[in-house]
């Protein structure tokens, strides 16, 4: 006779805790909108769903502006003539999330949107600790800079329909590792120490 095990239903790290796991407000939180640039929507790395991510993305947006709310565009810069040349259209920014006045931008040229930049001094001097991210890609920048902002001081929540990426070779060299799995199990890494998720703009509210 054997005896069945009942499944257990893991907990992250957060909720061991006993951390708040309610999504940040966008009343008391800047927007942070990670390279969403042309390169992955027309350019040589095309994303998963990327045309659905931007609306997301501002869907976001334009509520943030609403509410008159902090918004900050990062921008990849890459090399002249190649990926996220910002003299190129590949490196612009998506007319769909594209700044307006008043907005901050932000230049990066690593994954981490905190290094060699002014983005946590800027967030400093307006007095905002909460994040909201979306962006691109979800396995690259986007946890970059959400795990470097726990060490910064800042409580992040993430929007996954807002963030996107690409299918990725296997590390063993044998295969290929979809998109949606290097995205489910990005945001799942994410969730358990270093950031709020959420599944979709609905569920952060105002």
């Amino acid at each position: 006779v054997t005896e069945s095990i009942g499944f257990v239903m893991p907990k992250t790290l957060l909720a061991m805790a006993g951390a708040d796991l309610s999504p940040n407000k966008i009343s008391d939180s800047a927007l942070i909108l990670i390279d969403c640039q042309n390169e992955y929507v027309t350019g040589a790395l095309p994303l998963n769903d990327i045309d659905g991510a931007m609306l997301a993305a501002q869907d976001l947006l334009k509520r943030f502006r609403a509410l008159g709310r902090p918004v900050i565009h990062v921008q990849h810069q890459g090399a002249a003539g190649g990926a996220f040349d910002l003299d190129a259209p590949r490196g612009a920014i998506d007319a769909r999330v594209a700044p307006i006045d008043g907005e901050t931008i932000v230049r990066k040229k690593l994954p981490n949107s905190f290094a060699a930049t002014e983005l946590d001094q800027h967030l400093k001097s307006i007095d905002v600790t909460q994040l909201i991210i979306v962006g691109f890609q979800t396995h690259m920048c986007v946890s970059a800079t959400t795990r470097a902002a726990l060490d910064l001081g800042y409580r992040s929540t993430l929007v996954g329909s807002a963030i996107a990426t690409r299918d990725l070779p296997a590390a063993s060299g044998d295969g290929v590792v979809s998109a949606e799995t290097v995205h489910n199990a990005t945001l799942a890494a994410l969730a358990d120490r270093f950031a709020i998720v959420v599944a979709n703009t609905d569920d952060i509210p105002d």
